[in-house]
């Protein structure tokens, strides 16, 4: 492969640079836990209390993000059940595999870890928890994780007599949309790792090289630097599927390469889309789209207020600016989407969201332009909104 220098017209990327984290805390080589055992105790009493206003009992949940978010580690699904139990009132208890007991005391923030033997029906332990945590004289009123599986459903159905239940996204969602400052300096410090990820991938592109060999290259900076990611790479016309790549697509002069990346730090999650010209001169189109879809981007930034502004609204500024630009129908998607444990969480910004914006939500800005059988343009960053308005946590590229 010929390995030559490329001008990075659109981005403002510095190749091979390492990005700082906001307040000059260095990208990481490790993932230490950060979260203390206090972050989670605060979590389930505010989860207690949630509960308890929506005249609720319990959340049960299986292993998930949720689970992660209340107990502070995510065991991971497999056929053997685990199940973590929240009362509204008293202390959470997860059951599992007996041989499990040890590593989910070690790992979570739960102390009360009831043990199943293999020859033995795991919701039998369930049963038992389910009456501890019942309230007496009436019906328990529970939640559950929106994410558990069919089978688990049916079967907590079937052991937990005298309970009640119900889909759980309102309870979970309510208290995850809004994140505390140690949620926001995760997501930081894994930006700041996904910035300097892509800006090194960048500097060693080279002609001949295919897509998937990019995306690997990828991975490996994220790895490198203690953010385990990865992302799509697109060149040239496959740059307008917005979902496309990686393919064995190869690498010319004078084409548009798109990289959509994220990675995580303690499961919190980066997205970020970089949109450049691997060649000497961009072409005139290019500059044309790149900097309405920078416009765009703008036009969403500078408008959010806190408790005011809708998220429908972002995205309908947002697409007003490329239906004034002709491009209108080459904008093919929502304009953002939340982020956290998940890639993609509420609140997502797309018409008909009357949800209004708050202090600490986090969200990209992505708009973009896809031209079938020519190239796409994406400008993806991530925010966060605070009492004064939208703050980009990543560093937006210049216009061309």
């Amino acid at each position: 492969m010929e390995r030559r220098e490329f001008l990075a017209v659109a981005g403002g990327v510095v190749m091979g640079a390492t990005v700082p984290a906001t307040g000059g805390r260095a990208v990481g080589r490790s993932q230490t836990p950060s979260l203390s055992p206090a972050v989670f105790t605060h979590r389930i009493e505010l989860l207690q209390e949630e509960l308890k206003r929506r005249k609720l009992d319990l959340l049960v949940a299986e292993p998930s993000t949720n689970f992660q978010y209340f107990a502070g580690y995510n065991p991971g699904r497999s056929e053997r059940l685990i199940l973590l139990m929240l009362p509204a009132a008293g202390n959470p208890v997860v059951v599992c595999p007996s041989f499990e007991v040890e590593r989910i005391k070690r790992n979570s923030a739960v102390s009360d870890v009831r043990g199943w033997e293999e020859q033995d029906n795991p919701w039998d332990v369930v049963k038992t928890v389910g009456k501890e945590m019942k309230p007496p004289r009436r019906h328990g009123a529970g939640a559950i994780e929106p994410t558990t599986s069919y089978q688990s459903y049916l079967r907590l159905i079937d052991k937990m007599g005298g309970w009640d239940f119900i889909e759980g996204t309102p309870v979970t969602e309510r208290l995850r949309i809004i994140k505390g400052p140690e949620e926001v300096d995760l997501i930081r410090r894994a930006i700041a790792a996904t910035e300097a990820s892509i800006a090194a991938t960048f500097s060693q592109l080279a002609v001949g090289m295919t897509e998937r060999e990019v995306s690997e290259l990828l991975s490996r900076e994220m790895a490198s630097r203690g953010s385990p990611g990865g992302g799509l790479v697109q060149f040239g016309p496959s740059s307008a599927l917005p979902h496309g790549g990686p393919s064995a697509g190869k690498l010319t002069r004078e084409m548009v390469v798109l990289i959509d990346a994220g990675s995580r730090i303690e499961g919190y999650t980066s997205d970020i889309t970089r949109t450049i010209w691997f060649g000497d001169a961009p072409a005139d189109e290019f500059k044309k789209v790149y900097n309405l879809v920078h416009d765009a981007q703008t036009a969403a930034m500078e408008s959010g207020k806190p408790f005011t502004t809708q998220c429908q609204q972002l995205d309908r500024l947002a697409r007003k600016t490329i239906s004034d630009g002709g491009y209108g129908q080459y904008f093919t998607h929502r304009l953002g989407h939340g982020i956290g444990l998940d890639g993609h969480e509420p609140p997502y910004l797309v018409e008909g969201n009357e949800t209004r914006m708050e202090n600490g939500m986090t969200f990209t800005i992505e708009p973009g332009i896809y031209q079938l059988g020519k190239f796409g343009v994406r400008i993806e960053d991530d925010c966060l909104m605070t009492e004064n308005g939208i703050e980009v946590l990543s560093h937006r590229p210049s216009k061309i």
